[in-house]
């Protein structure tokens, strides 16, 4: 499980691991620094990430968590039941690694994040996560089509992780820190796993 793996890693980071960033051979620099010099080698755009994916795994919960009480399938139900525990315990991890960064460390809620561009900070949601009105649509559907809507929704939202993780890679000099690199690296195979499983769930639902 990610969860498990990651935090045997945040151990590691303890004692000062490093990665290379991916395509980067070992002992050559890196095309960035890490932004953060010390004990741990971490960028700002490794922050954003841990920051954003906090809020982007609450939302799933909340999602997730809308399944018994709006009628849906023991499979959906399933799904949603391992959906939270899986994220509440990465959510808790992450807001630890950052807490031992000493970076601001979010509340596990669905907001926009706030991220600097251009040398402005503006506020955004991460990509994959639902906007208001279809959380209110999923917020109001109700048996098969709660199924229904709770895996195209999903979908779209695994999909968007898996988009973080491409972003944090490409990004000069982040993904070095042992625990990000190994923890964005599980969420890319496991989500995309996820996609997979339920594309074909979508795929059998009754006809409406």
């Amino acid at each position: 499980m990610a969860t498990a793996r990651f935090g045997a890693l945040m151990l590691l980071g303890l004692v000062g691991g490093y990665r290379p960033a991916v395509g980067q051979a070992a002992g050559a620099p890196a095309a960035q620094g890490p932004a953060y010099p010390g004990r741990y080698p971490f960028t700002e755009a490794d922050v954003q990430f841990v920051t954003g994916m906090i809020s982007h795994h609450a939302q799933a919960i909340v999602m997730a968590g809308w399944a018994p009480t709006h009628d849906a399938s023991e499979s959906i139900q399933r799904l949603s039941e391992r959906i939270i525990n899986a994220q509440t315990d990465e959510i808790a991890l992450m807001q630890a690694w950052l807490r031992d960064r000493d970076q601001p460390v979010p509340e596990a809620k669905p907001m926009p994040v706030k991220m600097m561009m251009h040398g402005m900070e503006h506020e955004m949601m991460m990509p994959g996560m639902l906007s208001d009105e279809q959380m209110q649509q999923l917020d109001q559907a109700r048996g098969g089509e709660f199924d229904r809507l709770f895996l195209t929704f999903m979908i779209q939202h695994h999909r968007g992780a898996v988009t973080m993780v491409e972003q944090l890679l490409s990004s000069p000099g982040a993904g070095q820190d042992e625990a990000v690199y190994k923890f964005s690296s599980d969420i890319y195979a496991d989500q995309t796993t996820e996609i997979e499983r339920m594309t074909k769930m979508l795929l059998t639902l009754p006809l409406r």
